[in-house]
């Protein structure tokens, strides 16, 4: 990030950033106490943690300027045609749904649907994304996306190891003809956890005493489609379980693997409409049938009823959660990838079942075609069955020319070894792009035979084996085959948007999850061909801008941490935490301190960090919190002399999760030191210290860096999301490697992801984020963020007491509000009163974390004073309706609040029996008359989905709900 340019303050875009104005920010702050914002922030982070220079960071650039500059780092990339697959292939988005999904701010604002009776829409759309995934796998149950294929490999391998109870050195066979990058990830998976890997071919696999499980690749990573049926009933009988890595496109035309006996199915959706992006975001599938529900990673879909017994959606069986079971967690997943896979869902839903037949045919033939070809050329095909993947054998000086003559064409290969080369077609292959790729491997360029007569003559060839050809039908759900017009397309996915509540309607005040704006300017370079048309494994100096903008980003992430390196690697908050004790562990391990595996982890902490710490290996102590909040130095103290021998790390929040900043912070960092362990702080509040304080300057050794919050990325409706870590000098030689583009980690952890940078295509969000607003505009972000937060509590304090705060009664970014008194006195909780918001047009702050029975609220600093007043007049007059309760004006079971959310149907509806009127149901206050969200269906219950599980599309009928949920 380079250039200056003057600009006059109507230019700066923080200020179009920032929701309140100087005049607000004059009337917020005397509420609040103070005369200025800077003796508010004095006031609030501590005085020892404080920078006193401002960040070393190029000035901030306009709109035009920011756009112009990354929009030449783009073009720096060169967008070749590759054949390279590997898990990646090129597809079409259509344009219906690039524009009115990936492009619209009402999908891509959304939260995590936790709040169901605001979320039906995105809910429906991911139940559509499970049915797909189901239907084509052939198994009962898919979930709702996982970060991606490799990941999803090594969450059936623990699967695997849960179910077979082999808990001790555990053994896991790994079919050799799986992607790289997958047995990477496996690999360090299973070195955290005593589970040993053994890597082969399958027709050798001896299910011996000892092993829980078996990956293979179907069709493999080179393109040969196997019959594994009786490798899977040799596993089942010897109580093992089976994973396919499987192709969602080729499923379309090969036996599914629920068919073929395995246990569990898992892939990449990413072929499914999503561009390449240089590795992500794309979102995994992970299948399997119902008796391994509880086993399953990440979120499930499900279908309940409301209050009224009308079929509703929620998120199913979330006890099995890292939110909840925390340590006992079936795995730390907290971020998935909801938009992409809500964009791989409609794509299926677009084409349906027979578009997406057409589509695999196509695909196939033009593989055949290819493949014919070359054996006139004279060349060995290494497998004769394939479904879109073939590998040619030659002589090293051949293959050699091959890729020579294919780069001189702009076409990228995959060289398997000095005599293979591997080549995938996609849906993008043309005619043209055929006869380019023949004349690649022919000599000197001259093709004996017409590839169009040739295509002709092979367009009815099969290279999948009899045996496998798929005979059961799929996707026979209306909602696959009624909106294949565009104009009816168009129309469902509007109808799903309204369904939902998204920052493009109100606020959503959710503490420990920065809902901020994420600017239309920002997301516009995410879908240039220049970022999104890269496949990741693509050689380096094709994509020369990304890497410019990546190591810029990753300078700037480095000077607001004060830790000098940076991984790009982790795709999410909970797996930066996991890969910075992988570091941790990894220097450890190096000096020969393998006894070190004692994690703590104060109460503060997010739910994910006791998940984390155990999927890395570590035991996990518990550190209690004092009275206001804080870290129990005391119990810190004696609880790291106690295991000073084993102590690996502790991982801390800061500011906490009670929305605190503690003094301590440094004293805590040197008691872990003084015991020789390593500080592992969990940035996910990093927005309330960008620019004021830095971990590394007071004594973090490493951090995640929540880019899908602090740094603009947005939530998706649950993902995706970026978790990079900076670390510390003498843990760099420990980040994150790559089998396939190796980056040079001299003693590396291991691999955490499938692509070697994450998710490269969303880092242009908050490349320009951090463009546009500049070191001084970051400070003054950070600022904002603290002075609304403090402003909402003040607001609110008469109402809803704070449970947490500082020696001075201030706040950091967030506050935990405790209406649990409430309970005594009305029956009234904070799940009532966070469903009672949304009559009031707004979502719910975060329900009962980190302390049960509260409500956790963090304005942001880009809501505007207007909205944070429309918040708290709402939240008021909830209070004064539970204050009618109380006085016994408003009967105790039948109120407001108790039968909340109100629909538009139970409103309009004939009969109302209520003590209450109608208008104050639907509009208790005047903004509410001018425009609101409304919930599409009465509270949910949660409880009655999970005893009746449904989780695909078969039963959203709602003419049919009640018999087929008492059949389930």
């Amino acid at each position: 990030m380079s250039g200056k340019t003057p600009h006059t303050d109507f230019e700066r875009f923080i200020d179009r950033h920032l929701g309140p104005r100087d005049h607000d920010v004059k009337s917020m702050l005397e509420l609040i106490g103070y005369d200025s914002l800077d003796s508010l922030i004095d006031a609030v982070v501590p005085e020892d943690i404080r920078r006193s220079q401002p960040l070393d960071l190029p000035p901030a650039r306009t709109e035009p300027e920011a756009l112009t500059e990354l929009h030449g780092l783009a073009s720096e990339n060169q967008i070749y045609r590759s054949y390279i697959g590997m898990g990646y292939s090129n597809c079409f988005t259509p344009s219906v749904i690039l524009r009115n999904l990936l492009e619209n701010p009402g999908w891509y604002t959304a939260y995590t649907p936790y709040q169901p009776e605001i979320a039906q829409g995105r809910l429906e759309a991911l139940l559509n994304y499970q049915t797909m995934v189901s239907d084509l796998t052939g198994f009962e149950v898919a979930n709702a996306s996982l970060l991606d294929e490799a990941t999803a490999a090594a969450e059936a391998m623990a699967l695997s190891i849960s179910a077979s109870k082999r808990s001790q050195q555990a053994i896991y066979l790994v079919d050799e003809n799986c992607h790289p990058q997958t047995i990477a990830v496996m690999r360090t998976r299973a070195g955290v956890r005593d589970i040993q890997i053994k890597v082969g071919d399958p027709a050798s696999f001896d299910f011996e005493q000892g092993v829980a499980g078996a990956l293979v690749q179907y069709p493999g990573t080179l393109g040969n489609i196997e019959d594994y049926r009786d490798l899977c009933a040799t596993a089942r009988k010897a109580g093992a379980t089976v994973t396919v890595a499987t192709d969602l496109l080729a499923l379309t035309m090969i036996t599914p693997p629920g068919e073929i006996g395995a246990d569990i199915a898992i892939g990449n959706s990413q072929r499914f409409g999503v561009p390449l992006g240089y590795g992500g975001p794309h979102a995994a599938f992970f299948a399997s049938s119902e008796k391994n529900k509880r086993l399953m990673p990440g979120r499930l879909i499900g279908i309940s009823k409301d209050s009224g017994g009308k079929p509703a959606l929620r998120m199913a069986l979330q006890t099995r959660e890292q939110h909840i079971r925390r340590d006992k967690a079936t795995s730390n997943i907290c971020t998935a990838q909801v938009l992409l896979a809500v964009i791989a869902g409609m794509y299926a839903v677009y084409h349906g079942p027979d578009g997406l037949l057409r589509i695999a045919r196509r695909v196939h033939a033009i593989t055949n075609t290819l493949a014919e070809g070359l054996r006139r050329l004279g060349y060995t095909l290494v497998h004769d069955s394939f479904f879109d993947t073939i590998c040619v054998e030659a002589d090293a000086k051949r293959i050699e020319g091959v890729v020579a003559a294919a780069l001189s064409r702009k076409i990228n290969l995959r060289k398997v070894s000095e005599t293979r080369l591997g080549v995938s077609l996609d849906e993008t292959t043309t005619l043209k792009d055929l006869s380019d790729l023949v004349e690649a491997f022919a000599p000197d360029g001259i093709v004996p035979f017409d590839v169009n007569e040739l295509a002709e003559e092979t367009k009815d060839g099969k290279a999948i084996p009899q045996a496998l050809m798929r005979s059961t039908p799929f996707m026979a759900h209306s909602v696959f085959n009624r909106y294949h017009a565009e104009m009816e397309m168009m129309r469902y996915l509007n109808k799903l948007e309204k369904r939902d509540l998204s920052l493009t309607s109100a606020m959503i005040p959710l503490g420990s999850c920065t809902m901020k704006l994420n600017a239309a300017t920002e997301m516009i370079p995410i879908t240039w061909p220049g970022f999104a048309g890269i496949h990741p494994f693509a050689p380096a100096d094709q994509a020369s801008g990304y890497h410019k903008m990546m190591e810029q980003l990753k300078a700037h992430l480095q000077e607001a941490t004060g830790l000098p390196h940076t991984s790009l690697q982790p795709n999410a908050g909970a797996q930066g935490e996991f890969t910075g004790l992988l570091v941790i562990r990894a220097y450890q391990r190096a000096r020969g301190e393998t006894q070190r595996t004692t994690c703590l982890i104060p109460q503060s902490a997010h739910g994910t960090n006791p998940a984390s710490a155990v999927m890395a290996g570590m035991t996990v102590v518990t550190v209690k919190t004092d009275d206001q909040g804080n870290v129990d130095i005391k119990d810190l103290r004696a609880k790291a002399e106690m295991h000073s021998d084993t102590l690996s790390a502790l991982m801390i929040t800061y500011p906490s999760t009670h929305g605190v900043f503690e003094t301590a912070i440094r004293e805590i960092c040197e008691i872990i030191h003084q015991h020789g362990g390593q500080v592992y702080l969990d940035g996910a509040n990093m927005n309330a210290q960008v620019g004021l304080c830095r971990p590394g300057d007071y004594g973090a050794d490493v951090v995640h860096v929540n880019l899908h919050k602090t740094f603009a990325i947005p939530h998706g409706g649950g993902g995706p999301g970026m978790g990079p870590i900076c670390a510390a000098e003498h843990l760099g030689p420990f980040l994150p490697d790559h089998p396939v583009v190796p980056l040079g980690h001299r003693q590396s952890c291991g691999t955490v992801s499938a692509a070697p940078w994450g998710s490269p295509s969303i880092l242009p969000i908050s490349w320009m984020y951090l463009a546009l607003t500049g070191p001084d505009g970051q400070a003054e972000a950070t600022k904002v963020a603290i002075l609304n937060a403090n402003y909402v509590a003040k607001k609110l304090e008469g109402a809803f007491p704070l449970l947490y705060s500082g020696s001075n009664g201030l706040i950091g970014h967030e506050c935990i509000l405790d209406p649990r008194p409430l309970k005594t006195t009305s029956g009234v909780g904070a799940e009532d009163i966070a469903k009672r918001l949304m009559d009031y047009g707004f979502h719910a702050p975060t329900l009962s974390f980190p302390v049960p029975g509260t409500l956790m609220v963090e304005p942001t600093e880009s809501e505007s004073k207007e909205e944070l007043d429309r918040f708290c007049e709402a939240m008021l007059a909830i209070r004064e309706e539970i204050q009618e309760i109380e006085d016994g004006r408003a009967d105790k079971s039948d109120n407001l609040l108790r039968n909340a959310p109100h629909t538009m149907q139970v409103v309009a509806a004939d009969e109302w029996t209520h003590p209450y009127s109608r208008e104050r149901a639907a509009f208790p206050t005047a903004a509410t008359r001018d425009h609101k969200s409304w919930p599409t269906v009465g509270r949910v219950e949660g409880a009655y989905g999970d005893r009746h599980f449904i989780c695909t599309c078969q039963s959203w009928d709602p003419a049919s709900f009640e018999s087929s949920a008492e059949e389930a």
